[in-house]
């Protein structure tokens, strides 16, 4: 996100001096992206960042496919995936592609007795229930119900809830996850049209900075494999930094739609994107304003892109029998649209309260056996005549 941001204590000029009060030097870290051409940050750590104790146990966490080339529309009940006390146990994969994994978590502790850290892709958090704080190497970032937390690959944290009663869409991007380009001017800033600007987001705050030696458990997931390592000094030791590499919050309530006379498309909902696919925020708004609008989508062939919508709130007008936390997909190559009946009720209606999330890939998705789990097994009959 090209928003400058810096907590704590740096020193007047980069890659120079900068010492303690004690004489001792602090530690100066890049944790920059796309070799050194991408965004960064610069940290300074009271402890060498580069102290390894001991390698332990790793494990495959990569998803396995039992639908690589699917063509069937479905219907996940999302809220029947199990809740799990751990919040890495409790995430799983429903769907993906070479660029990103789509994933449901309903995890009911906190992390507390370990760090994580997602070396392979950006994490795209969206908070459909709960409260808590993301806690990072550079900061905290309180959270709430319809919250997005992203969290660019590499960055250190941990997350703490305040209930047990959570529920995550998680979307891991292996692209940069940035806002998108048309909603910025040359210097990087929210044009006045967009639909959200740099006021709206939540950035980092209350560096907390550790200085202890031990041991230190790290979780680290690189090639779909999650290793742990111990660290000799504790992960969360920063005494300043500065850049623009760091994460950061956005709330879908803060989501100014676009509307018009007639119908617009998706795109006017898009939230965040990368080269592989893109995000959209489908929020509260008023319907179309022309006198013989149709507010309902018109029939539509998705050609190019999968189609997943996560379903979080309110009534979808075009769909019949959906609910919280279901998750849809409609695969490229399969025309889809309202469900019988829905376009002739929305004829006349003047608004909708529906918020949900869409995640339109580039590359086909492959479908996993936790999908399948909670399938409805009939979503694709649901637009014949009754």
């Amino acid at each position: 996100m090209p928003l400058y941001h810096k907590l704590g204590k740096i020193p007047p000029k980069r890659h120079t001096q900068f010492k303690k009060p004690n004489g001792e030097f602090y530690y100066e870290q890049l944790f920059g992206t796309i070799g050194f051409d991408g965004m960064s940050s610069l940290m300074y750590h009271m402890q060498r960042p580069t102290q390894v104790k001991e390698i332990l146990n790793s494990k495959d966490v990569s998803p396995k496919a039992v639908l690589e080339k699917n063509m069937r529309s479905l219907k996940l009940i999302g809220f029947n995936v199990a809740p799990e006390d751990d919040f890495l146990d409790s995430r799983k994969t429903m769907l993906f592609n070479k660029d990103c994994h789509i994933a449901l978590a309903s995890p009911k502790k906190s992390i507390t007795d370990y760090f994580y850290k997602n070396v392979d892709a950006d994490e795209l958090l969206f908070i459909h229930k709960g409260s808590g704080t993301l806690k990072t190497i550079m900061g905290e970032i309180p959270f709430e119900n319809g919250d997005y937390l992203v969290i660019p690959r590499g960055v250190i944290y941990q997350i703490e809830f305040d209930t047990e009663d959570n529920r995550l869409f998680i979307v891991e991007s292996f692209k940069p996850i940035y806002t998108p380009k048309r909603y910025r001017n040359w210097f990087g800033q929210h044009l006045e049209s967009s639909p959200f600007c740099e006021r709206d987001f939540k950035l980092p705050k209350n560096l907390q900075t550790f200085d202890e030696t031990g041991d230190f458990l790290m979780k680290i997931k690189k090639q779909g494999v999650l290793h742990e390592l111990v660290y000799a000094a504790h992960p969360f030791d920063v005494i300043g930094w500065d850049g623009y590499n760091y994460a950061y919050g956005f709330s879908i309530h803060n989501f100014e739609p676009i509307t018009g006379r007639v119908h617009q498309p998706p795109p006017v909902h898009q939230t965040f994107e990368t080269s592989a696919f893109v995000v959209c925020s489908f929020c509260p708004r008023l319907y179309d304003y022309h006198p013989l609008a149709v507010p309902a989508p018109y029939n539509h062939s998705n050609i190019d892109s999968d189609e997943v919508l996560y379903y979080v709130d309110g009534d979808f007008m075009s769909r019949n029998d959906i609910d919280q936390g279901y998750i849809t997909l409609h695969p490229a190559g399969i025309p889809h649209g309202p469900h019988p009946g829905s376009m002739e009720r929305s004829i006349g209606k003047k608004k909708t309260e529906e918020l949900a999330v869409m995640v339109d890939t580039f590359a086909p998705l492959m479908v996993t056996q936790e999908a399948l789990d909670i399938d409805d097994g009939k979503y694709y009959k649901s637009w014949l005549p009754h």
